[in-house]
């Protein structure tokens, strides 16, 4: 099952999503990320992060709607935070889709310790629901019963 994570510029939030994904995905499984906007680089502190924790941060770079290209996802979650006015990405593909919103840490302001504690958070919210998501049983949900699913998924 390979997952797309969406979001504006796929430099914190979607790239922290396909990081943490792919740290904790049995076999069969695999997410990649894009961008509506690519930004082209992803954030230092966003790998800096994703290191400290562990997560490798191999093959991350910003990119778009073209690294799936050929490959359509099966699912697509987006990741942008509609509470802040955000404009999330659309996919027109077939995938089932989702949005588990995060709030974007790069925006938070004030020290170093600040900073990095919305930046743990941020990985910590996208573990809890990934080890969600890997232990829904897939083999008996059809798509109207993993659409509820990925629902309450972003509640977590």
């Amino acid at each position: 099952m390979k997952v797309l994570f969406m979001c504006t510029a796929n430099s914190c939030r979607s790239i922290l999503s396909e990081a943490v994904f792919n740290h904790l995905a049995p076999d069969g499984f695999h997410a990649i990320s894009s961008g509506s906007f690519p930004r082209g680089q992803v954030l230092p502190r966003s790998l800096s992060t994703l290191q400290a924790a562990g997560i490798s941060t191999d093959g991350l770079y910003s990119k778009g709607n073209d690294a799936f290209e050929g490959s359509p996802p099966d699912i697509v979650i987006t990741v942008c935070d509609k509470a802040a006015g955000e404009a999330c990405p659309v996919y027109f593909g077939p995938a089932l889709k989702a949005h588990w919103g995060l709030e974007d840490p790069s925006d938070v302001q004030g020290d170093e310790a600040h900073v990095d504690a919305a930046f743990d958070a941020t990985v910590e919210t996208i573990e809890t629901r990934c080890r969600a998501f890997f232990s829904l049983p897939f083999t008996h949900l059809d798509a109207v019963e993993l659409r509820a699913e990925l629902e309450r998924i972003a509640a977590l």
